[in-house]
């Protein structure tokens, strides 16, 4: 992932936005302060909710998720929400939005667990939406936009 940029909503690199606040929270004695930790991911895991829901990149960008909350979660393409071209992605490798179904319903396959991280580069412009297997009635949904 070396090299790649990660843009955020605004067109920010997020990691590097994050990095800055958290060097200059310690040069001005706030070592504690979290923003710095945050810089190694776009987007976080709550209890049931996907922050930021939308996030936006461009094409050949990688995007990582993290688990912040304490309960497990996936992140899962909707095979038929994602554009015609585009590779489905899905925590725990499945090729399918119901492969991936399965495998969690059977055996917790594709988890990723409090504190944990999973990455995907997106190839193929345009919306791609996702969800959490087992918050997803919960509205655990999200968009990531890819941009040319």
């Amino acid at each position: 992932m070396s090299g790649q940029r990660v843009l955020g909503n605004d067109g920010v690199s997020r990691r590097r936005l994050l990095a800055g606040l958290g060097a200059a929270a310690a040069t001005t004695g706030l070592a504690g302060c979290s923003a710095g930790a945050e810089a190694d991911y776009d987007i976080g895991m709550t209890a049931i909710a996907f922050d930021p829901p939308t996030f936006t990149v461009s094409v050949g960008d990688t995007v990582v998720w993290r688990n912040t909350s304490s309960r497990g979660h996936t992140v899962t393409a909707y095979g038929d929400r994602i554009p015609d071209d585009a590779e489905f992605f899905a925590s725990g490798d499945y090729e399918t939005t119901k492969a991936a179904e399965k495998g969690f319903r059977e055996r917790f396959g594709g988890v990723i667990d409090s504190g944990e991280s999973w990455s995907h580069t997106f190839e193929t412009p345009g919306e791609h939406q996702y969800f959490c297997i087992p918050h997803e009635q919960a509205g655990m949904v999200g968009t990531i936009i890819v941009e040319e």
